[in-house]
């Protein structure tokens, strides 16, 4: 007998770590669905999502007051107050203003830089590798998928690679905080670890201002932009500057991280595909579309209900919630053939929305492209004979709607 949509509960860890069948039915029974108790409406069709991005005016990216989580304790909210309070610059800020903060880092982004950056990622990945090739395994997690994005955002943003230990557990702060499942526990830590952030990049933008240097945090600290509401020319403020420079840790790390660590994984599990990527290198940039296809690290992304309105019949009130679950978008039968399947041959592969649609595309999606290119190359021309040490590993997912990322996974090879 087959399912309908109220046999699964979208929060159960269960669904997040397997949602596959859930997905289908949605798709097929309540491609717009309200998920009970809630004023969430999920959306996990294809082409459904690429016109709703489309939408900035019913559909808002202003989803700043959800960041806050449900009533946070008295003493969260204490701790967040010693610090400088969210403003929106680029992923819940909407048009017209969301072009000052979008224009400012395509600036930082633009493909001449991401280009020349190549060989010094490849040196990084190399420098990795080097570091555990002797033992035959690994933690990929925190030996490989880690560092690498990590070393390439701090390096760019201009802070010591010393710091990546804090590095990581600040944006793993922001990106639980992101998923509006953390504990009371948690809660109170990522606050601890937000305001630690913003302290100690606080103290790294007075430096920048008082001795420019070539990097992206003395790039922000010098420029100017047009006031988005007087249209006043100034220098960007502490609030924008640490709201930019939260994005760029976290969508700089997270993301990448999350797509290389699956990626590795399906290889790994489709052993054909992992040999002929191996013997045909020259198809790993189509194989980095179809692992992001498949894995979908940013897993979905909210939007807030400006007025009433209607999809698929369904109507949904003023002040809803929008889920649009691009990685159910990325396994819709209706564009892709045997969606979940992995097929780095797949000719449609790039035509997935991982990395989101329209104003708010990803402006570091050549930069995410580019980091895993480099390492899949460098990992298979050195590497071979991999195999999962599962009694190591745990193949589970972290507790986070919207970034999906395995917990831990070790990996066994021999040298090429």
């Amino acid at each position: 007998m087959s399912k309908c949509p109220a046999d699964f509960n979208f929060f159960d860890q269960q669904v997040l770590n397997c949602p596959y069948e859930f997905y289908r039915t949605l798709q097929e029974q309540a491609p717009v669905y309200h998920l009970p108790g809630t004023n969430i409406y999920m959306v996990t069709r294809h082409a459904d999502i690429k016109k709703l991005l489309k939408d900035t005016e019913v559909y808002s990216n202003n989803f700043n007051h959800l960041l806050k989580g449900p009533e946070p304790a008295p003493e969260v909210t204490a701790i967040y107050a010693q610090a400088w309070q969210p403003v929106d610059t680029l992923i819940t800020a909407d048009p017209p203003r969301h072009k000052t903060y979008r224009t400012l880092v395509n600036k930082v982004f633009n493909a001449k830089r991401v280009d020349a950056m190549e060989d010094y990622m490849t040196a990084i990945v190399h420098e990795l590798i080097d570091s555990f090739i002797a033992r035959g395994e690994c933690d990929f997690v925190r030996d490989f998928t880690t560092p690498l994005p990590v070393y390439v955002i701090a390096d760019q943003l201009g802070v010591p690679r010393a710091d990546l230990t804090a590095f990581k557990r600040w944006s793993d702060s922001f990106a639980r905080r992101l998923s509006q499942m953390a504990t009371p526990e948690e809660q109170l830590e990522d606050a601890r670890n937000i305001v630690e952030f913003q302290m100690y990049f606080a103290d790294m933008i007075a430096r920048r201002r008082a001795d420019p240097r070539d990097d992206m945090i003395s790039d922000l600290v010098t420029t100017e932009i047009e006031d988005p509401d007087n249209g006043e020319i100034r220098p960007l403020n502490m609030e924008e500057l640490q709201s930019l420079l939260q994005q760029l840790l976290v969508a700089g790390n997270e993301t990448t991280t999350s797509a290389l660590t699956g990626g590795m994984v399906s290889l790994i599990q489709n052993p054909a595909q992992l040999k002929e990527l191996q013997e045909h290198p020259e198809k790993i940039p189509n194989a980095v579309e179809e692992i992001l296809r498949m894995e979908s690290p940013s897993a979905g992304m909210w939007r807030v209900v400006k007025k009433d309105s209607d999809v698929h019949g369904v109507s949904i009130p003023k002040d809803s919630l929008l889920m649009l679950r691009y990685h159910a978008a990325n396994r819709d039968r209706a564009l892709f053939t045997d969606p979940n399947a992995l097929d780095i041959d797949r000719a449609n592969a790039e035509e997935h929305i991982a990395f989101g649609q329209g104003v708010h595309f990803c402006p570091g999606a050549m930069l995410a492209r580019k980091e895993m290119t480099v390492a899949l190359r460098a990992l298979l021309a050195r590497l071979e004979n991999f195999q999962l040490i599962e009694e190591k590993s745990d193949l589970g997912y972290w507790p986070n709607i919207v970034l999906r990322g395995l917990k831990e996974v070790h990996i066994r090879f021999s040298a090429r």
